[in-house]
């Protein structure tokens, strides 16, 4: 299946495995066979008169099923196979599926689960059904599909946003804007998502991260977000420091913090611990500096 890109792809439709029917011992053979030349499947007709045809044939349905009772679920059925199989001749057979609106890493997922077939009757496939399929995928929001007569099947989809990489009893997950888990979704593939830790990090970590988001300099120091029992949030720096934020009121601790370092550079310095649990008192305690080695008595 060839790589999809952003913003819309296409693939070629997966051909569906066939099965050979073993020829009877002493069949007849073709007229082709026999030297007759090659034998016509019917005549060729054009798109217009297949679909002109097509309507006549659902109008005697219509009058056949109101005519036998409970025999017309069986007489649509057959006429339906017949529609199918005159569009088909037309050349109304899918060839292409186009999906739109996905990431490369969504859309394989998308076209398994839509389960369609090369050379499949394009007006024979259920919609319905098909987006269905598609939008209990996990990269998939929403989804909507149409056809492009004669051989094209468009998927359009929302695809839900990746928000974080949550890790939680020692297991990683993405999540999305709302703190659903996408279960198709590799974390390792996402290393430039904020890393989200704890129980209820997941469901609270869509309230605090778009406050981060506003931080650009503190974001490009963090290393995790830490939930700390399910009631408020640790910072873990790259460098080792931690700023411990209120349960509460958690944007204006970090105008504080913003405060501090535009006087202090305190980020660009280095900490061990800064506590915004206590909005009247910011403590800080600095990092501890290694003691200088001894020096020789001189000789």
């Amino acid at each position: 299946m060839p790589a999809a890109v952003r913003g819309g792809s296409r693939v070629t439709a997966k051909p569906r495995g066939k099965t050979s029917s073993p020829t009877r011992r002493g069949a007849a053979k073709p007229e082709a066979a026999r030297g007759a030349g090659p034998q016509a499947s019917g005549p060729h007709l054009s798109p217009k008169h297949v679909l002109m045809i097509a309507a006549g044939v659902l109008t005697l349905a219509l009058g056949g099923v109101l005519a036998t009772g409970h025999r017309g679920e069986h007489l649509a059925s057959a006429v339906g196979a017949g529609v199918d199989g005159r569009f088909g001749q037309a050349g109304f057979r899918l060839r292409t599926v186009h999906v739109a609106g996905a990431s490369p890493l969504a859309t394989a997922d998308i076209v398994k689960a839509a389960g369609v077939y090369k050379d499949e009757p394009l007006l024979g496939l259920d919609l319905k059904a098909l987006q269905g399929r598609v939008e209990h995928v996990g990269w998939v929001k929403e989804a909507r599909i149409v056809r492009l007569l004669p051989d094209t099947l468009v998927i359009a989809v929302k695809e839900r946003r990746q928000l974080a990489v949550w890790q939680h009893d020692g297991k990683s997950v993405v999540i999305d804007e709302h703190g659903q888990p996408i279960p198709e979704a590799n974390p390792a593939r996402f290393a430039t998502l904020p890393l989200v830790v704890g129980a209820g990090g997941a469901e609270h970590a869509p309230e605090i991260l778009p406050v981060l988001a506003q931080r650009p300099k503190l974001m490009g120091r963090m290393e995790a977000l830490v939930r700390v029992d399910d009631r408020r949030w640790d910072l873990r720096l790259k460098d080792g420091s931690l700023i411990q934020l209120p349960a509460v009121e958690q944007e204006q601790a970090l105008m504080q913090l913003e405060q501090l370092d535009s006087r202090s550079r305190i980020l660009d310095l280095g900490f061990e611990r800064i506590d915004l649990r206590n909005p009247d008192v910011v403590a800080v305690r600095p990092r501890a500096v290694a003691a200088a080695p001894a020096q020789p008595p001189a000789a």
